[in-house]
């Protein structure tokens, strides 16, 4: 077991960690801006070292800063969290190259993973569909014309790699396409350092669903079931809840079976999830994001597993506690991110209660959330016996929480899970980003 892991990252996923850490009998480093010197991470961290000033790409995105910290402070391995460089293959091989453990994939798996192009034909070859599109790269506007009428309108211009809506354009006809695909092209390479693209035919109202699985390396692979994560506004998921009241078992046995094939393939390493478009009875592959995600505790409520020690395990030892054979899904669990609309102090909060709640937050009374971050400041997670006592239960826990000295979306969260058609459970994307 290692003795000592550096959390390159911030906020709630870095709290998330060090508390399974402990658990674990590891000891945490913390790293911070200057914009984040009174953030909970640091409280919780048994060490911690600012590593610059606030804009992310100055500190959070800063390799050599991270690599510097997690050397001065004796560290065996670098847990990169979600978003900034968790999928960075630079800074995996980076990490790599000091002797020290990434808590994530191999780098040669996150560069075929992180290229969606081959990630794409990866899926094909193991059985999973994948939506109609190019399967290369295009270059020029003129070759994304002509795949886009071979297609037919409307179509989706995607980044290569990254994600979070970056590099994402809908066309809905030929007159709209060379000014997105420059648009796309520009976005993608100003976020990711690559402006290339590719091309699928857009789904205009399928649901978005997730499989999430754990893989030690050595040909183990489990999977926690599925996530619905359909409720969306501008390609930012809202809502996640599992099972996805959308997947019917036969389409669930087909999607964990293309998806076992493929990370075992792979020999795929710690904690990973497939996304899928869902349309009727037809479900296809979209991307691999080779990290944990942001609404991993909904798998852990349903599985009772906690995904965090278990990607550890894998990475640092090749090994996992989870047996695959022994899984069992028991009820329905459901995820409300709250995000800020402002900055500003938190002059009181409430935390819900009671069975089945949980609140994963870095926010206490009295912190100021700063402005140069991600919008999400919280989770409330809710797990039951099956989705109407969830839904029961999320619409009392979100009356109970208290956040007040911000404007958050708590209350949009609340008019939409008690919306009668998110309650009928029958809608796509279209119907979750009118929010």
């Amino acid at each position: 077991m290692i003795k000592r892991l550096l959390i390159a990252n911030r906020g709630e996923i870095a709290v998330r960690i060090i508390r399974t850490c402990k658990e674990m009998g590891i000891e945490t480093v913390a790293v911070y801006s200057t914009a984040d010197k009174d953030s909970l991470h640091l409280r919780l961290a048994d060490k911690a070292v600012c590593i610059g000033p606030p804009p992310s790409a100055k500190s959070y995105l800063m390799m050599n800063n991270l690599i510097m910290a997690a050397v001065y402070t004796g560290c065996e391995a670098i847990h990169p969290g979600v978003g900034f460089l968790s999928e960075n293959v630079g800074f995996a091989r980076l990490v790599r190259d000091k002797g020290l453990m990434f808590i994530g994939p191999e780098v040669e798996t996150l560069e075929r993973l992180g290229d969606k192009v081959l990630a794409r034909s990866a899926a094909v070859r193991f059985g999973l569909p994948i939506t109609p599109g190019t399967e290369e790269a295009v270059d020029n506007p003129e070759d994304a014309k002509k795949a886009a009428v071979e297609l037919g309108f409307p179509v989706i211009i995607k980044a290569a790699t990254g994600g979070g809506g970056k590099g994402m354009r809908i066309v809905n006809s030929e007159d709209e396409l060379v000014s997105k695909f420059y648009i796309a092209r520009a976005e993608a390479e100003s976020n990711f350092a690559d402006g290339r693209v590719f091309i699928e035919r857009y789904l205009e109202n399928p649901r978005h669903v997730e499989l999430q699985l754990l893989a030690d390396g050595n040909g183990k692979v489990a999977i926690l079931g599925e996530r619905d994560c359909t409720v969306q506004k501008n390609h930012q998921k809202l809502i996640e809840e599992s099972p996805s009241p959308g997947v019917s078992p036969d389409m669930r046995r087909r999607m964990m079976e293309g998806a076992f094939f493929l990370f075992r393939d792979l020999r795929y390493r710690g904690a990973g999830t497939i996304e899928f478009l869902v349309a009727g009875d037809a479900f296809y592959f979209m991307e691999v994001n080779a990290r944990v995600q942001v609404e991993h505790p909904v798998s852990e409520c349903i599985s009772g597993t906690d995904i965090i020690r278990e990607q550890i395990l894998a990475c640092t030892e090749g090994r996992m506690d989870l047996d695959p054979q022994s899984i069992s899904l028991n009820g329905w669990a459901m995820e409300c991110r709250i995000n800020a609309y402002s900055p500003g102090m938190i002059t009181r909060l409430e935390i819900p209660g009671g069975p089945g709640v949980r609140f994963d937050s870095f926010l206490y009374q009295g912190y100021t959330v700063p402005p140069h971050y991600d919008s999400m400041v919280a989770k409330l997670i809710v797990h039951g016996p099956n989705r109407t006592q969830v839904l029961a239960r999320m619409d009392r826990a979100l009356g109970e929480l208290i956040i007040e000295g911000i404007k958050t979306n708590q209350n949009q969260q609340r008019r939409i899970i008690n919306d009668p058609v998110f309650h009928s459970g029958n809608f796509g994307t279209a119907w979750g980003n009118s929010w």
